[in-house]
């Protein structure tokens, strides 16, 4: 086992031993380094201001990527390099062109969240050429910006591609030391507020998970950072499986595919966009590019959150996990793995390797509808999910109806499901089957939704459903009707 922590700091290398598990990326940059130009607002992974960018070996490739530093733990950076605002300065002292350009186009006010911005818009100009309003928009989702109205800044993520575009630093050299740090120990960290411990392998990360079965597991820490930073709780030990390399791997199979579970949800976004447009859709909403950076398909289901966007679409697609315990490993549905309120069919000692998703069958109509307060970056207050095979007659053979929101589990909708199957695809069987969802779901009262709203929510959506694939003049989504008010 190794007892340091090492990464890039800009070029600088950085040991650290001990290190406090929790220890937020922020909090170290500021306090630690007194690097300031990254803010804390949110504590939350919402605001953006505080987002650094972070380079990673990717299949030894150098990948970049924005990330929320106040939710995610310094040690899970082990073997990465970590950029801030602070190093975009050139060695000359001039800005680099993303800063130039907001500076030409006035996208900074209060300037609060400005480097945070700088920093979203440095990672994309880093991996991308020219990108589209659209996509400029998608990369800023995570950014809360309460002066500039955002105009200034799109222009200034259009004007920086047409400054001076040398890069002050080599690519090349920083993937060569991540290249030497990295290794296959599992690091161990020690500190008085408790332990970290990071495996290379899956065997390592089963037996580790033997050793310590009440051990918090971290994949992208989007939801337990927020433990530590609004929970304010003491995690001892925390293992992260950020370093295993193996549980990022996609395996097209054929009929189906196999996600890793530590592959990310920017990564997963263009597999299932494959599958369907509707997927695509589910994940451009799902968080800023921050969160999607980080959080793990894996980590959104094992997290057990009844309000969690992927569980009801993986539900509907008849999707199945790989859980692993020791050398022992087991396949079972998704939708029998949520027993209760954030409690899953999960053994002591027992952690979900994989997640395997059935392509959709021929003929098949799928849909997916997200209601949130917010267009982007929120969680839903109810999610549906609907898979529906169709013969040649017209008439439902096989149903599969899946909801988030409206119980303490992402749940399937049977009693649903049961109105629907031997039916023509029609105003009459819907009217039926939103008279059997009560019969399925007792939704709560909260902060999100009354029980009145969600139960009306779920009906209204199965009946858009119907409206998209059976009348495809009529607009149902306010995307859409966004996108006639700029073209017409």
């Amino acid at each position: 086992m190794r007892e340091t922590l090492r990464f890039l700091l800009g070029d600088e290398l950085i040991e650290i031993a001990p290190c406090d598990p929790t220890l937020t990326v922020l909090d170290w940059l500021r306090l630690e380094r007194r690097l300031t130009g990254s803010k804390e607002g949110c504590a939350e992974g919402d605001c953006g201001a505080c987002t650094v960018v972070v380079g990673r070996l990717d299949r030894c490739r150098l990948r970049y990527e924005a990330i929320n530093a106040c939710i995610r733990f310094l040690p899970t950076l082990d073997g990465c390099q970590i950029l801030t605002v602070e190093h975009l300065k050139r060695p000359d002292g001039s800005l680099h062109p993303v800063q130039q350009a907001m500076v030409d186009c006035h996208g900074s006010q209060c300037g609060f969240c400005t480097p945070g911005i700088v920093m979203s818009l440095f990672a994309l100009w880093l991996n991308e050429n020219t990108p589209s309003v659209a996509r400029i928009e998608d990369a800023l989702a995570g950014n809360l910006c309460r002066c500039t109205g955002y105009e200034p800044i799109i222009a200034a993520a259009q004007r920086m591609y047409h400054l001076d575009e040398a890069e002050w630093f080599d690519r090349d050299a920083v993937a060569d030391t991540l290249r030497a740090l990295a290794d296959m120990e599992t690091l161990a960290l020690t500190s008085p507020k408790g332990r970290f411990l990071a495996p290379a392998t899956v065997n390592a990360l089963a037996d580790l998970v033997m050793a310590h079965p009440q051990a918090t597991l971290v994949a992208g820490a989007t939801d337990v950072g927020l433990w530590v930073t609004k929970g304010m709780r003491r995690l001892d030990p925390v293992i992260s499986l950020g370093r295993i390399e193996a549980l990022r791997e996609i395996a097209d199979r054929g009929d189906h595919i196999v996600f890793g579970a530590m592959a990310t949800h920017a990564e997963v976004r263009p597999v299932l966009a494959s599958l369907s447009p509707q997927l695509d859709e589910l994940m451009r909403r799902f968080g800023g590019e921050q969160v999607r950076n980080a959080g793990t398909i894996g980590g959104n289901i094992a997290n057990g959150s009844p309000i969690g966007d992927l569980p009801p679409a993986l539900i509907a697609l008849g999707a199945s996990l790989v859980l692993r315990r020791g050398g022992e490993q087991r396949d079972i549905p998704l939708e029998d793995f949520f027993l209760d309120y954030r409690k899953q069919d999960r053994r002591e000692g027992e952690f979900v390797e994989a997640v395997i998703v059935p392509k959709l069958p021929r003929d098949a109509e799928f849909h997916i509808s997200k209601i949130s307060k917010r267009f982007d970056e929120d969680i839903s207050a109810v999610c549906g999910a609907f898979l529906l095979e169709i013969g040649r007659d017209g008439w439902i053979t096989d149903a599969r109806l899946a909801y988030g929101g409206l119980a303490g589990i992402p749940k399937r909708a049977l009693e649903t499901e049961a109105a629907l199957i031997g039916r023509a695809w029609d105003d009459a069987a819907v009217d039926d089957a939103i008279l059997a969802l009560p019969r399925d779901f007792t939704p709560l009262s909260d902060m999100r939704a009354s029980a009145g709203y969600r139960l009306a929510m779920a009906g209204n959506l199965l009946r858009r459903f119907l409206i998209e694939t059976t009348r495809p003049g009529v607009e149902t989504r306010v995307a859409g009707l966004l996108a006639e008010a700029r073209h017409g």
